[in-house]
This record gives structure tokens, sequence and C-alpha cells, in this order.
């Protein structure tokens, strides 16, 4: 993969070189590192490597990308440049006019969190997958040892289609196929848009974001899953930041925690962010149920594994000091552009 790497590199900026237009630079620009680009098919095919080679190949895959995109810019500079200089001469142009604003954009703050999210578990050796976000329940609470019974497949959580294709509730519906088309061990992380019948408020919207991960190796235990938010939540938050389980119940996950933060805004002191607590519940996770491995063909007594998953919305939130979830969708410049 490493030579894929290098030859991908050699051969896109030789053409970035060489192209003559705005247009066809755009293209190079998708055809390497757009959605379906050569660089991004790379990134998701980093679980067919060793645990030991995907850091190293994590770190060379990001080098590069950063690479290309100044590249691109510089690129996209020149030609502009040269673009004004033709229509310089061949156009009249009143130089007393007074130019327009210029209105830079900036990125829009969940997808911030996202990004950065994956930078820092792309760092720790993870790969990042997706699946589609129409689902059959079989994916979303069959396979993810979730009974007929459970609330969660209640009409009034969950947004059905058909009895048996619903809006995934939740990105673990990425987790299980990727236990069924993967053999362990399997380290991966998958964002996604999720929904939820839930009423509009300051805190609950039907439309949200996670990203849920999972890890499925030998000898996996619940030390590996603490080290690994230990690491994140100082990554994403603050070097300072300590973490803290409570006991919780997840039908996937056995044990099951909720898992806290020390409050990043007063360092565990009590201040209105934390509501005088000192602590930021984060998110949910466990070590993966028996029951779910052995669904997807994992035997459970040669393999183990941990699961993690929180709300890109409330990251945002906690991070940005933001107290109304609705700022995130409401697409008011106002807000956004203070970001």
């Amino acid at each position: 993969m490493k030579e894929q790497i290098e030859q991908i590199e050699n051969t896109s900026i030789k053409e970035i070189t060489d192209v003559q237009n705005l247009k066809e630079l755009q293209d190079i620009k998708v055809k390497y590192l757009g959605k379906k680009g050569e660089l991004t098919t790379l990134l998701k095919e980093m679980g067919k490597l060793s645990a030991e080679e995907r850091p190293v190949i994590g770190k060379l895959v990001n080098e590069v990308r950063d690479l290309l995109e100044e590249k691109f810019t510089e690129k996209e500079k020149e030609l502009e440049r040269k673009a004004l200089e033709q229509r310089l001469q061949t156009e009249n142009i009143d130089v007393t006019e007074p130019s327009k604003k210029i209105k830079l954009g900036s990125i829009h703050p969940i997808t911030q969190i996202i990004k950065e999210v994956e930078e820092i578990f792309l760092g720790m050796g993870y790969k990042i997958s997706d699946g589609p976000e129409v689902e059959k329940t079989y994916y979303v609470f069959d396979q993810l040892n979730t009974p007929l019974d459970h609330p969660a497949r209640d009409i009034q959580d969950t947004f059905y289609i058909t009895d048996n294709i619903i809006l995934r509730s939740q990105t673990s519906s990425v987790q299980i196929r990727e236990m069924e088309n993967s053999k362990p061990p399997i380290k991966m992380i998958c964002p996604g848009a999720v929904y939820r019948s839930d009423t509009v408020d300051a805190t609950h919207s039907p439309v949200f974001h996670q990203v849920e991960g999972l890890v499925v190796d030998k000898n996996i235990s619940m030390t590996d899953l603490k080290g690994t938010l230990e690491m994140f939540a100082k990554k994403c938050l603050g070097e300072n930041t300590k973490i803290r389980f409570r006991p919780h119940h997840f039908p996937y996950t056995e044990p099951s925690a909720e898992a806290d933060v020390s409050c990043f805004v007063c360092g565990g002191k009590g201040c209105h962010v934390c509501k005088g607590e000192g602590w930021i519940e984060l998110l949910g996770c466990g070590m993966v149920h028996p029951n779910v491995l052995r669904n997807c063909g994992i035997d459970p007594e040669e393999y183990s594994g941990f699961a993690f998953g929180f709300g890109v919305e409330r990251i945002a939130m906690a991070k940005f000091g933001i107290e109304d979830m609705r700022l995130l969708f409401e697409n008011d410049v106002r807000f956004l552009k203070q970001f």
C-alpha cells in the first residue's frame, strides 16, 4: 500500500503541475481527494492491514493528503491569477468602481468535530467505515441483541418505512456489517447521521450525528476501552481532561457504562456548563456482548471487543459552549460565522 500511496503522490503532483484551467484542476482534485477518490479509497482499505501497519500507513496518507491540498490551493491561485491577467488584457475595466466585498464561509461546527474525531482515531490506527442510513431492523436491532419488546424498537422512538426497514437510529448497524464481512482484528469508527422520533428542543433533534467505535481482537478488556477513551478525551477536549465510568445497561454490551469527562471549562470545580457537577456526560460504551459476536460469526471464547458511541452535537455543544442544539441546524449565518 505504501507503493500505491507514493505512486498517487507522484502522479497527482505531475497532473496538478501540468493542468491549464480551473475545471480540469477540480476534476483532478475529485479524482484523488473526492469521496470516491483514489486516496480516499485507500483509507477505506486500511482494515486489511496489520495492527502495526495501520498507524504508519494512516500517517503517510494524511501527509500526502495535506501535501496535495497545499498543491491544489497553490495551483488554484496561480490559475486564477492568470485568468485575471487575461481578462485585464481583453476587457475594459472601470478602476473607479468600488469592489465587491468577498464573504468567506467556514466549516460547520458539526463537520469540524467529525473531522477532528476522524483524525484522532486514524492516528490510533482505526479505519473509517460507512453504511446506509435507510437500514434493515436486522442490522439495527436483531444482530445487536435487542429484543422485540425493547422500547427502542417502538414506533414512538424509531422512524419506520416498512415493518423491517427504518431510518437507522444508531450507527451500530455499520459495526454489524463490519463484523459480518471482516475477520478480527477489527478496529474502526463509523460517523454518520441517525434518526429518532424526538421532539425538537434545546437538547434533542429528530436527526443528529453519531460516531461509534468498535475493536474486536484477542484479549481485549475494559482497561483497553478506558485507555482508548482517555486518549480520545485528552486529544479532543484538552490534556487535563479526566474520564470516569458509571454502570449502565445496553443490550449489545456487557458490562456497559456511561462515560463522563471532567468539565473542561472549570476543570471539575463546577460551573454553568457542567451545571455545578464538575462532570459532563459524554458517551455510552462497554464490552461487546457475546451474543453480538456470536450473531456475526465470531467466537466469543476466542475473541472479545469493546464498543462506544457518542453524539457529535453533544461534543460540539460542550466544546464550543453552545446551549441550544437547534442553533446547529438553523443555518443562521450570524451564528455559523463564529466558527
